[in-house]
């Protein structure tokens, strides 16, 4: 599906998504024209899905990290889709993992500081459908966030 380069002109995107075009044509040994057909490929085909801005929520005041592994009651048809729909109106997760075994899913939640966060969990939390357990986990340290793939 992809050739080498495809692969070249994802490392380079990898490395520094926020370089301008031409920059990334040139580290990837292509004219601008080419990449240009070449980028437009990849988000045709669904490899490139888009490009975001990635916001440190920390350093707009939000100092407590949840990571919360819930149990649905597997015995409702819905319990996945109306659980999955309503963590979604919930502007403190962000981020919704679904998991085949013990754990259903995994809700990263965010709060400005303890107080907010208890409001968020009973307010919140605690008011999402189909939920059987609640097992938190308090975020002390990040150690790695890498997306990139080994291309």
């Amino acid at each position: 599906m992809l050739d080498a380069t495809d692969r070249r002109i994802l490392r380079q995107m990898q490395a520094s998504p926020d370089s301008p075009a031409a920059e990334i044509a040139e580290r990837a040994g292509l004219a601008a024209a080419t990449l240009s057909r070449r980028v437009e490929r990849l988000r045709d085909i669904g490899v490139l899905r888009g490009v975001r801005a990635v916001i440190d929520w920390q350093v707009l005041g939000y100092a407590v990290e949840v990571s919360l592994r819930i149990t649905l009651d597997k015995s409702e048809p819905r319990a996945f889709d109306d659980f999955a729909a309503a963590a979604r109106t919930v502007p403190e997760v962000i981020e919704i993992q679904t998991f085949l075994g013990q754990v259903d899913a995994r809700l990263s939640v965010i709060a400005r500081d303890m107080t907010h966060y208890q409001q968020v969990y009973r307010d919140k939390i605690l008011t999402l459908p189909h939920i059987t357990d609640v097992d938190a986990l308090m975020h002390v340290a990040r150690l790695k966030t890498d997306e990139s793939l080994p291309l």
